[in-house]
């Protein structure tokens, strides 16, 4: 049955600074996290759900579109983007929808405000390691990014909504299937996971 455009929590524009201890336990993190975008990072099909124009709230933390439907990411997304980025884990997007230029468009009017001294910044800034955003498998997203990045899929943690895309644990990816959207909670499952997998 196709999901139905949420309406569960997004984005209410503050971000907690507060991030998980795994995120600094002094053991091994993947190189890269690799997010898909629809249901993963928001609770929508940007390719079905949103009408352009898109137009941005007075903050960024969401946008609207012509019909007045109103867009942000999950709760924890900004933070977690923050919280990665801390860390010195490089982030991407595999996604494989049909509406690329309006994901990029939505990354851009999205702003993540600040966390302690930081100055809020577009979503898609966070993104240093790609932005693979088209129709295709997921496969060849992330062989782009490898190429991109030279970093080796064994290196890569992937946050998805749908099953059928652990076919990119073939190439050596760890691949988390997220249920309600990314959140702090499933960060720390999916670090946990790409560790067992490396025997940490």
């Amino acid at each position: 049955m196709p999901k139905k455009l949420s309406k569960q929590p997004t984005f209410t524009g503050s971000t907690p600074t507060a991030v998980p201890s795994i995120l600094s336990d002094g053991l091994p993190l993947p190189r890269v996290v690799v997010f898909d975008l629809d249901y993963t990072l928001w609770p929508f099909w940007v390719d079905t759900h949103v009408y352009p124009p898109l137009r941005a709230n007075a903050d960024h933390s969401a946008c609207t579109d012509k019909i007045g439907e109103t867009f942000a990411f999950y709760d924890d997304v900004p933070s977690v983007l923050h919280g990665l980025a801390r860390a010195g884990v490089r982030i991407a997007v595999a996604s494989r929808t049909h509406a690329p230029d309006l994901g990029r468009e939505m990354l851009k009017l999205l702003h993540v405000p600040p966390a302690s001294s930081d100055k809020t910044r577009k979503a898609i800034e966070f993104f240093d390691a790609g932005l693979e955003i088209y129709p295709s498998s997921k496969i060849r997203h992330f062989e782009a990014l490898a190429k991109r990045t030279n970093i080796p899929f064994t290196e890569m943690l992937f946050f998805d909504d749908e099953s059928r895309n652990r076919d990119t644990e073939s190439l050596g990816v760890t691949m988390w299937l997220v249920r309600d959207g990314v959140s702090w909670s499933e960060i720390v499952d999916g670090i946990k996971e790409w560790r067992r997998w490396r025997g940490v």
